[in-house]
């Protein structure tokens, strides 16, 4: 029956066929003796595997195509001369030669198959089908997406495959212009991914979050780069926005409140639901004081992504020698306290986490709705620890739109408008947070504790914001608490933890001169222009 439904896609005589397997059968077939390179994993000391992608340790944006035909030709995101992004086109032609590259390398070869669901909203989410010849990668996709029942299994028909070749490579694709061997190529009408030469388990969780947010603003719902938990006690939703290195995992992973989930979710009619099953946590400097929540998801069942381990199998996270971005990836239940239907009510509130290294930034603002969309649009942070392969190792100012650009196959203004009016609809209180530098810019100031900002996360879900005491910022046009519970007052306002006044304003007017030049390429009102710095 596999084998037949493989045909159709064109993968022929397999050798063998794993389906769905337990996490004991994938932790035989991940340490068998046999297996060399990549595909081999490391036993680490608590029971979880640490594996290696090679050059890949993150996402190849330069290598990602998206097959330009009716489907998508009139309402995608696509790269131009003026407005550079990641949406570059391929024709049916280059297509079906990455497919057939891909099938000729998995047939005749053992297969590991996984069906699971993306989307735990069940009038939206996407059966996917995803074939590989390598262990781990299934085990990957197992941990991040979210597993059927028994019965489910029995009646599962794909909506979408994901076909993960990553041992070949292209070797044509100078002939198209294409960037290099590697790909990671999309065809919306056939309805299928395509992976080859990366080993980076993050293309098949990233990709198929691309595919839900190409799919889910045609019905209303509002697609977000956001994690989501709810307070334990009021049950109050908080959304936070952010881009890998802003604190977005850790934040929501926090031991007085319940995770929903930590990467991207729909917000529909009176819902926020989880697109995946599980947390990819980076790994970098982690500690089991600031993240307990994630230290302790790191045992039998999870899998390391290019950590440093000593031969005794204990991880080095303070390590950076492959990358900066090493990562776990665990089931969500591993998480203690997880919200079990994977979905919470609509948000009481939201935060968008930015990374300031210039220092200027207050640590925490409160947002119009105007003032929202001026800075979800913008997305401003850093690049920290990037999860991109060919970002700079040293830290540099971003704006990435909608505060998760690559992950966005529609015009950033569809993505704006659908969270604006459920925010207005819903009555949602917006929050700007800083996780990045205080007291000057970055390799002068520090960066903001990680108690300081869970002590202000934990002010905005206590509602312990007062709204009548705020101070107005007039240059970055800004409203800031003048006081909160659990946090120093000295932090509150940006500039007085500065040593020179002047240098703070020096350093204010170029930041706020880098928002006005990243927006002059958004056609909005001008109420949301003038909500922005000055």
């Amino acid at each position: 029956m596999i084998s037949d439904q493989l045909k159709k896609i064109g993968i022929t005589d397999p050798l063998e066929v794993i389906y769905n397997p337990s996490f004991d059968k994938l932790y035989e077939e991940e340490t068998l003796p046999e297996l060399t390179g990549y595909e081999k994993s490391q036993k680490t000391e608590y029971g979880a595997l640490n594996v290696k992608t090679g050059i890949y340790t993150g996402r190849s944006p330069k290598d990602k195509y998206i097959v330009k035909d009716e489907t998508t030709e009139d309402n995608f995101w696509w790269t131009s001369k003026d407005r550079k992004n990641d949406n570059k086109p391929i024709s049916q032609e280059v297509w079906e030669d990455l497919k057939l590259n891909v099938t000729k390398q998995l047939s005749n070869k053992k297969l590991y198959i996984i069906d699971a669901f993306c989307g735990a909203n069940k009038d939206t989410c996407l059966k996917v089908r995803f074939v590989m010849e390598v262990a781990w990668q299934a085990h990957f996709v197992k941990n991040m997406f979210i597993r059927p029942s028994e019965q489910e299994l029995k009646n599962f028909v794909p909506d979408f495959h994901v076909i993960n070749g990553s041992k070949t490579s292209y070797k044509e694709y100078k002939k198209h212009n294409m960037n290099s061997e590697t790909f990671i190529a999309f065809n919306l009408t056939e309805r299928m991914q395509l992976i080859g030469g990366t080993w980076y388990g993050g293309e098949m969780k990233k990709g198929m979050f691309a595919v839900m947010n190409y799919l889910l603003p045609q019905k209303g719902i509002a697609s977000m780069h956001c994690s989501a938990n709810k307070g334990i006690n009021d049950d109050t939703v908080a959304l936070f926005f952010g881009l890998s290195g802003t604190g977005k995992t850790t934040l929501s992973a926090d031991p007085k409140c319940s995770l929903i989930g930590d990467d991207e979710h729909g917000w529909g009619d009176g819902t926020v639901f989880n697109f995946e099953g599980g947390c990819y946590a980076k790994c970098i400097n982690l500690s089991k004081e600031n993240e307990p929540l994630i230290w302790d998801a790191i045992k039998f069942g999870s899998i390391l992504e290019n950590v440093v381990i000593n031969e005794q199998g204990v991880p080095d996270y303070t390590d950076s020698k492959y990358t900066e971005n090493t990562r776990v990836c665990y089931p969500r239940d591993f998480i203690e306290g997880a919200v079990p239907a994977n979905q919470g009510d609509e948000p009481d509130n939201i935060i968008f986490l930015t990374c300031d290294l210039s220092g200027v930034l207050p640590p925490v603002s409160v947002l119009s709705e105007e003032a929202a969309a001026y800075h979800f649009l913008s997305g401003y942070t850093a690049k920290v620890g990037s999860t991109e392969i060919g970002a700079s190792k040293s830290m540099d100012f971003t704006f990435s739109t909608c505060f998760g650009a690559p992950f966005f196959p529609r015009p950033a203004g569809v993505y704006a408008d659908l969270l604006i009016k459920r925010v207005k609809r819903n009555n949602t209180k917006v929050f700007l947070v800083n996780t990045g530098w205080t007291g000057g810019g970055y390799g002068v100031g520090k960066r903001f504790p990680i108690p300081v900002t869970r002590a202000i996360i934990n002010g905005i879900q206590d509602n312990k914001i007062d709204f009548d005491n705020l101070t107005y910022l007039d240059k970055l046009n800004l409203h800031i608490p003048n006081e909160l519970e659990g946090v120093d007052s000295s932090f509150l306002n940006p500039k007085t933890s500065w040593a020179s006044a002047d240098d703070y304003d020096l350093e204010c007017d170029k930041l706020c001169e880098r928002f006005n030049q990243n927006f002059q390429k958004f056609s909005v009102s001008q109420e949301i222009i003038d909500a922005g710095p000055k």
